[in-house]
Order: structure tokens, then C-alpha cells, then sequence
């Protein structure tokens, strides 16, 4: 059985020492993974005006720094623990117990959908994730006239057409309160929280608002900033887990850059990402990622587990590479599991990316990539994704530059951009 695998780092034999480091700098974290050699290892150690020639210097970067922001995050958000609160406190609060909305679009939206299952579980109150866009168009069907709402708004930019025109369209409403979760401390959003005391604004470090097209730290720590939601204990709880994530995230870059990098240049001409309950965001955002850096020359969708089979599995031919996050909860990887034995028996797809803990050799193909992730099985499946992500973002990078685009721009003809472009907002009356 032939699992592509890397070489194993002195870096991986010691993660304490790669915990100190992630303690330090974003800088020295770096310089570390630099040092660790192979491929990932090999395009950290170019100089910068390299980087900046092929068109990678951004994109690099914030995909293999998020380990250390993730830590970053977690310690600058653990002071806020009593606002934070406060603002969930409309709506859990007895006697007037309400609903959290979770809203964005795009990568912003598939945020709220890794964080949705999750917190409605620790919260005990409806939590969905509902596009921005479909606020504005249904606003009636999407957020409750009267029942209370928290109304939580993702944004790398704040300059977003529907960021805007959502708080606007919802300030009258008495049952609403927003939080907004921001990386641009110089975006609209950001500057209407600073000017409304009514609302709580969350801006993440300069370092989460990615230069880079396409949206990979902002991303994650968008995710982890949200689970802060679902605190019931005490922040170092939190800085806790954001460390025990940084540890793992780490460990994927150091021990599976090289895998994912030659599967990401393997041949297949469409990517397939599965994924159940919060990490089927992960799928989402995965299969995103991999459509824009490749500026749509791998065709991409993302589907649950279950739903593959209604229907969707007629996309999976022998020219598709298949991603799947594995769950950690036994029931939900027994299903998992038959899904992707029954994916073999077909004989679907040219080769798989397993991510999980203790991943079953029958499910493990000739050609297939094994993330294989140690400490995963102690971490919840609700605060995985950001792991998952981290390895799509990966293949994504590699395949963007086995296909001679430039990560930092991949979308050369313009049709995508950095922040989506200004359009009209049409009201009703």
C-alpha cells in the first residue's frame, strides 16, 4: 500500500520545542519551519524579492503563520470574555431566550457554518449561519422580526457591499444586536462599531488581514474567535485549546507539506471535499479555496457524507481527487467510513486526502495522502476546522503554482478581486 508520506523533521520528534516557538514570534515560528527543509520549507527560505517575483510572498506567509495567530487570538480575546458575554446575554438570558445569526458571505459565510453546530450545542439555542446576501434579499424569512437575535457579522475587509447594507437594514430592528468580528481595523465595519456603542466589535490582529486574494488567516481566526462564544469556563480554557490547535496545526506543516504538496500536483481535473456537521464549513471553504487559486481550472464541490449519495456522486469520476475530513465522533465515522469504503468498491475518484486521527488502512487506497493528525481524536470535531482548512489552503497554494499562476493574484483575467466590487443596494419601501 503506497501512502505518500514526508519525511519525518527533528522538529517533529519535539513538539515542545515547537511549542516554544510558537510562544515567541510569528517571525522565529517561521524561520523554524523554514529551517524544517522540504517543500514548504524550501519556498519560506527564498528571499523575499523571490517571493514577491513568482508572486507567493503574501499567500505563503498567511497560510503557514496561522498556527502562531492562532495563539495570538486567543490571547488577546481572553480580556474580552465579560463583553463577549454580555452581548450573548440578550439572547440567552432567562425569559427572553432568542437565536444567534451567524452571517458573511462567501468564505465569511462558511465561517459561520463551521461554528453553527458547534455553538448552538454549547449555547442551547437556535444557532444558524445565514449568507448576507440572502438578508438583503429575504430579510423576513432569514432573521425574526421580534424574537431576540444576536446578529454575528464576519468580515476580512468590513468593505463589503452586503457587510454595509446588513447593519443598515437591521439598526431599527429593537430585538437585534450585532457583534462584528473584523481583521481590518481600517474597514467600514470596524469604524461604525467604534462609533456605535450599541454594538461590539471584535478586530482581530493586522497580521489575520491577509494581502493575499484569497482569504486563508483571516479565515481561521475568524473561526477560532467565534468558538470563544461557546466558553463556559474560564479564558485560559480557551487560550488552552488555541494552543493545543496551534501544536497540531504545526505538525501538519512540518510532517505532511511534502504529501500534500505532490498530491496537490497529482492528476485529477476536479476536487471532491467531504466533510460532516461543522466541518462540512470546512468542506466548503476548502473546495473555495481550491477553486479560486486555480482560478476555476479544477472544478470544485463541496457535499456532507450522507448527501453524496443523492445524487452528487455522479461528479465523482477518475479524474477527481477526493478530500475527506474523518470525524472524531465514533458514530459520525461510521458513516463516514462506509461512504468512503463505498467510494473504493465504485471505484471513484483517482486518489484521496484522509484527514483524521487513527485512519482505518482499508479506507487508505494505493496513491492516497494520509494527514494523519495524532492529537485530533482529543480536540472536538467542532473545533477542527480550522485544521481542516489549514491542509485545504495547502493544496490549494501547491496546486495554484503547479498550474503557473500566482497565488497572490491567481484570478489573472480580473473576474475575481480582493474585496468583491461595489454594486447597488436596492431597498424595499
Amino acid at each position: 500500500m503506497d501512502r505518500l508520506r514526508s519525511k519525518r523533521t527533528p522538529e517533529d520528534a519535539a513538539p515542545a520545542a515547537v511549542e516554544r516557538t510558537l510562544r515567541t514570534s510569528v517571525d522565529d515560528w517561521l524561520r523554524l519551519l523554514a529551517g524544517a527543509g522540504g517543500e514548504v520549507g524550501a519556498l519560506l527560505s527564498q528571499p523575499a524579492e523571490e517571493q514577491a517575483r513568482r508572486g507567493h510572498a503574501h499567500t505563503l506567509r498567511e497560510i503557514m503563520q496561522q498556527p502562531y495567530t492562532w495563539i495570538e487570538t486567543a490571547r488577546n480575546l481572553a480580556p474580552r470574555a465579560g463583553e463577549l458575554r454580555s452581548a450573548l446575554a440578550h439572547v440567552t438570558a432567562a425569559g427572553h431566550r432568542g437565536l444567534v445569526a451567524l452571517t458573511g458571505s462567501g468564505s465569511s459565510l462558511y465561517a459561520g457554518e463551521c461554528l453553527a453546530p458547534g455553538l448552538q450545542a454549547a449555547l442551547g439555542i437556535p444557532v444558524q449561519a445565514v449568507a448576507s446576501g440572502e438578508i438583503l434579499t429575504h430579510p423576513q424569512g432569514r432573521v425574526p422580526g421580534t424574537t431576540p437575535c444576536l446578529l454575528v457579522s464576519f468580515a476580512r475587509s468590513g468593505n463589503s457591499p452586503e457587510s454595509e447594507a446588513v447593519l443598515d437594514g437591521l439598526r431599527g430592528v429593537a430585538s437585534c444586536r450585532h457583534l462584528v468580528i473584523t481583521c481590518n481595523r481600517l474597514g467600514r465595519l470596524a469604524a461604525r462599531g467604534a462609533a456605535d456603542p450599541g454594538m461590539t466589535t471584535v478586530v482581530l490582529d493586522d497580521k489575520t488581514c491577509d494581502r493575499s486574494l484569497v482569504m486563508t488567516s483571516s479565515f481561521t481566526n475568524m473561526v477560532l474567535a467565534g468558538r470563544f462564544l461557546a466558553l463556559t469556563g474560564e479564558p485560559a480554557e480557551y487560550e488552552a485549546r488555541a494552543l493545543r490547535l496551534a501544536g497540531l496545526g504545526a505538525q501538519v506543516l512540518l510532517r505532511h507539506g511534502d504529501a500534500l504538496a505532490a498530491a496537490a500536483r497529482a492528476a485529477y481535473t476536479s476536487a471532491v471535499y467531504l466533510g460532516s456537521g461543522g466541518r462540512y464549513g470546512s468542506a466548503r471553504e476548502a473546495a473555495l479555496k481550491m477553486l479560486e487559486m486555480t482560478s476555476g481550472r479544477v472544478k470544485t464541490f463541496a457535499e456532507t457524507y450522507l448527501g453524496l449519495r443523492h445524487g452528487p456522486m455522479c461528479a465523482v469520476d477518475e479524474e477527481a481527487l477526493v478530500v475527506c475530513f474523518l470525524s472524531a465522533d465514533e458514530v459520525a465515522r461510521a458513516y463516514e467510513a462506509d461512504l468512503v469504503r463505498e467510494l473504493g468498491r465504485k471505484g471513484l475518484g483517482a486518489r484521496k486526502v484522509l484527514v483524521g486521527a487513527d485512519v482505518p488502512p482499508d479506507l487508505v487506497s494505493s496513491g492516497d495522502v494520509v494527514v494523519d493528525v495524532p492529537g485530533l481524536g482529543a480536540v472536538d470535531d467542532d473545533d477542527a476546522p480550522v485544521l481542516d482548512v489549514l491542509v485545504g489552503q495547502t493544496l490549494a497554494l501547491f496546486r495554484c503554482m503547479a498550474t503557473g499562476l500566482r497565488p497572490d493574484s491567481p484570478s489573472d483575467d480580473g473576474v475575481i478581486s480582493r474585496v468583491v466590487e461595489s454594486f447597488e443596494i436596492h431597498r424595499r419601501t
